[in-house]
């Protein structure tokens, strides 16, 4: 089964970042004093913000990148790459994407900013208003005029901000439509990126399965 997306991206010898690092796991009930005292932390603060990476949709049977069996890590290794267990088009989300969604429904959680392409937050209900998706989202293609969204059920043929072959719905726009996900060299997207600063600069900050290292 093809990986879709990491397929897609340009070919890159230079992965940057660390790669390959073990897993680690806590004894259960060092988890679970951990999980309370997270718990007390999110229940204490007046405003929380989360931060996700790849690791969150492992579970929904999509490999992450650099992991001690990632894309890229298999890549650095000279190793076949990982094996999809699920596709982007049917990974359905996580009990993680739907905790999220609670939170986020409950006024907790204010906002959700994703490195992942795999459209798991908004399948899962997150509002695209409290959602930054900094590399954009494989389902996803934006007119390059309106800059109006589209969120389709199909993945993208391309990534890079590459023309799709469709135009903008709006009569008085008509735009040509692009894919909305990044390449390596392209730029996060600014407005994600600031309203992102924004909310971070006054909430708890929480990262789940992401070393915001490699934004």
């Amino acid at each position: 089964m093809s990986l879709g997306y990491a397929d897609r991206l340009s070919h890159r010898e230079d992965l940057g970042g660390r790669l390959g690092d073990p897993e680690l796991s806590d004894a259960p009930h060092t988890a679970l004093e951990k999980a309370y005292k997270l718990a007390e932390l999110i229940r204490a603060a007046s405003k929380v913000i989360v931060f996700t990476g790849a690791g969150i949709s492992t579970a929904c049977g999509i490999p992450d990148f650099r992991g001690p069996l990632g894309v890229w890590t298999c890549q650095r290794k000279g190793l076949p790459p990982p094996k999809l267990q699920t596709s982007f088009l049917y990974a359905k989300p996580s009990l993680t994407h739907q905790a999220l969604l609670g939170l986020l429904q409950s006024g907790k959680l204010a906002y959700i900013c994703s490195q992942n392409v795999d459209s798991l937050h908004l399948r899962s209900g997150v509002p695209r208003s409290q959602l930054a998706e900094l590399h954009g989202n494989c389902f996803a293609e934006r007119c390059k005029k309106c800059k109006k969204e589209y969120v389709r059920d199909f993945e993208m043929d391309t990534v890079g901000f590459k023309p799709t072959g469709r135009r903008c719905t709006d009569p008085d726009c008509r735009g040509q439509l692009i894919d909305h996900i990044l390449d390596w060299e392209d730029a996060l997207p600014d407005d994600e990126f600031k309203t992102t600063q924004r909310h971070a600069s006054s909430a708890v900050s929480w990262c789940l399965a992401t070393r915001l290292g490699c934004c």
